[in-house]
């Protein structure tokens, strides 16, 4: 993510007197993204990320550090936190929560054929159902209630179209959510952000094999059916026009309904959840874009991406799940 906070070669040493992870190599900062400081860690011992929460708290972070792992421990491939001498797997740096977890080998692919689809969808379906044993609940944070609360933000920047499709489409949410087919889909612990650059891969473009998934620091209870729109959202599009390539959207659903099938109330709410996906997203960058935090290396997504993803959605068939 971006650095917000930096880190000295010398603040690296002293944190990692507190591990057992021996002693620091190199130390550099990790520019992609806009909500977390992060560095690659390099020690005599192995290769890390250190991670500085400048949003989440200390309160809410021991749900996505012990759910990385207890998935870990469930062979699901994602980074292990690192423990602790004192037994914990958070610390603080600069009066900032901190974490360092294991780095996974493999690069993100940007333009992922039908078989990194596949390779996706399969291992998120075995995160959903490892997650099913994780006890701690939280929900999503960028979820409805956060939606609610931030359209009206960036409302003033928008076009008279444009606010008319954010209200209508947050109407119909808030109605959807009250619905029986909503409260009937499964749920449970879910990424809640696993676009193409939050997942890595090994091997060859034409034989790819996985390297895991990264970045649960939006993760949180929800609907496993939001998880997978949220995927295919980014995975599974023309970048242009925010149209399906079906070859990628058959591949990556049919691996993951391999491992867990789809329920017949999930493909009652295929349609609904794939415009929340898209909503959520539209907002979060709407607010990043004109809302920005002061840092470093900032670069906001432009929000007219999701608003194309959004309107296309609303328009498409939504093809239907396996």
């Amino acid at each position: 993510m971006a650095v917000f906070t930096t880190v000295s070669d010398d603040d690296a040493r002293e944190l990692l007197t507190r591990y057992t992870l021996g002693e620091l190599v190199a130390l550099r900062g990790i520019t992609a993204g806009i909500e977390n400081t992060n560095y690659f860690l390099t020690t005599t011992q192995g290769e890390y990320v250190l991670t500085l929460f400048e949003v989440l708290t200390a309160e809410q972070l021991p749900f996505y550090i012990e759910l990385m792992h207890h998935l870990a421990d469930q062979g699901i491939p994602v980074p292990q936190p690192q423990t602790q001498v004192n037994g914990k797997r958070l610390t603080t740096l600069h009066d900032k929560p901190c974490a360092i977890v294991s780095r996974l080998s493999g690069g993100y692919e940007p333009e992922p054929g039908p078989a990194h689809c596949a390779l996706a969808g399969e291992t998120l379906a075995r995160a959903h159902l490892a997650a099913r044993t994780f006890g701690i609940r939280q929900p999503n944070l960028r979820g409805l209630s956060w939606w609610q609360q931030t359209i009206p933000q960036v409302l003033p920047f928008l076009g008279a179209q444009q606010a008319e499709l954010i209200q209508t489409v947050l109407d119909e949410q808030t109605r959807f959510a009250d619905s029986d087919i909503y409260k009937a889909l499964p749920f449970g612990p879910a990424h809640c952000d696993l676009f193409r650059d939050n997942v890595l891969f090994d091997g060859t473009f034409e034989m790819p094999k996985m390297g895991g998934f990264i970045d649960f620091y939006f993760a949180g209870w929800d609907t496993w059916l939001f998880d997978v729109a949220v995927a295919v959202n980014d995975w599974c599009i023309d970048r242009n026009t925010g149209a399906f390539e079906l070859a990628k959207l058959r591949a990556w659903l049919q691996s993951y309904s391999a491992v867990r099938p789809f329920t017949a109330e999930e493909k009652l709410a295929w349609p609904t959840i794939l415009q929340a996906a898209a909503l959520r997203f539209w907002v979060s960058r709407l607010f990043d874009y004109h809302l920005p935090r002061p840092a470093q290396t900032l670069k906001p997504h432009d929000p007219r991406h999701f608003e194309r993803v959004l309107r296309e959605r609303r328009q498409d068939a939504a093809h239907a799940l396996p």
